[in-house]
């Protein structure tokens, strides 16, 4: 009896524009598995990625042509960086090198023939950090410009699967928002009501930073750091956006054991369109009346002064203390429990 036929793979070409490459680096350290265990046990296959890749120059661009006349199949085309329109809308502040043409050309062609296109990062996503300041190279989004919709492909883009461009925002993306992306477009588990607003996969995106960050309990009785070696919640004075910052960061750990937030440093929404150009220092929270302009996800305004109020009047002495040290000066009380 003939044994059943393997399952075709599930094809992935990765190409790097106008970026530094962390996206990449990020995802090379996934771990329990390691990454080309987590590919091979979901049977996707890279094409091309200019990394991992032996393939350069002819050989590569041989592999492009294959795809575009249809030879090699593209399941999953996985841009990384943002696309470079200047100058004047020519593209040509970035030439895939070799060819004569401009990497965002080479990236409709081939958008144009896959069955689903994902922006890997926040600069592919949105522009990013290469779109930020006066943005000389005319940065922008595969299809986003910053948040208006639009970008390198067009507001109108739909890939061969009807999916507008997938955006695994994060700067960089956590190495498991980018493999359980394509596990889930490779098991054909991945729609249209699985993406946000912002077209961010909901598995990752549906929750908060705050969720599972160590500091909860300083923000809840609002005992704030003053410095960045405090230990007291970020956000009354220090800018972290942990309470609107649509990620897992801190229930999805990095590197097995962290995250902004439990270095010590503030979340700054890097997986938002225009995180980049907040209007102030990253480490500042601008305020009006001392309260904090952006206020936490679903808290209207009177309800958060209210409880400020009440939870500054609760706050054990214990945290008052502990917030501005940059170790825990009075641990909690051992209290034992009462025999039943």
């Amino acid at each position: 009896m003939l044994a059943p036929p393997e399952p075709a793979p599930f094809n992935v070409l990765w190409i790097q524009s106008g970026g530094c490459g962390g996206c990449t680096m990020s995802m090379l350290c996934a771990e329990a598995p390691d990454l080309a265990t987590t590919l091979e046990s979901a049977n996707i296959r890279f094409l091309w990625h200019p990394t991992l890749s032996e393939e350069t120059g002819a050989e590569a661009v041989a592999l492009f042509e294959q795809v575009l006349d249809g030879t090699l199949r593209l399941d999953a085309l996985c841009v990384e960086g943002a696309m470079l329109r200047g100058p004047k809308d020519t593209g040509r502040f970035h030439i895939l090198a070799g060819t004569g043409v401009p990497t965002i050309e080479w990236v409709r062609r081939l958008a144009a023939v896959a069955e689903t296109v994902v922006a890997v990062g926040t600069c592919a996503a949105y522009g990013g950090v290469t779109a930020a300041g006066a943005n000389p190279t005319d940065a922008c989004g595969l299809q986003y410009d910053g948040r208006r919709e639009g970008g390198a492909l067009g507001t109108a883009f739909r890939s061969r699967s009807g999916l507008p461009v997938i955006n695994v925002a994060g700067c960089p993306t956590h190495p498991n928002w980018v493999t359980e992306t394509l596990m889930l477009l490779a098991a054909g588990l991945l729609g249209a009501d699985d993406l946000d607003v912002y077209r961010r996969p909901r598995f990752y995106a549906d929750h908060l930073v705050h969720h599972g960050c160590p500091r909860n309990e300083y923000y809840e009785y609002k005992a704030s750091a003053e410095k960045m070696s405090d230990l007291g919640c970020m956000m009354e004075h220090l800018g972290c956006l942990g309470t609107q910052a649509h990620a897992d960061c801190n229930t999805r750990l990095w590197n097995g054991e962290g995250s902004c937030t439990r270095g010590g440093y503030a979340c700054i929404n890097c997986t938002a369109p225009e995180f980049e150009e907040p209007g102030h220092a990253f480490v500042e929270t601008p305020k009006i009346a001392g309260f904090p302009v952006g206020l936490p996800t679903d808290m209207p305004k009177a309800w958060f002064v209210a409880l400020s109020s009440l939870a500054k009047a609760a706050t054990p002495e214990r945290l008052r203390l502990n917030a501005t040290s940059d170790h825990v000066v009075r641990p909690p009380a051992v209290r034992d429990i009462k025999r039943r």
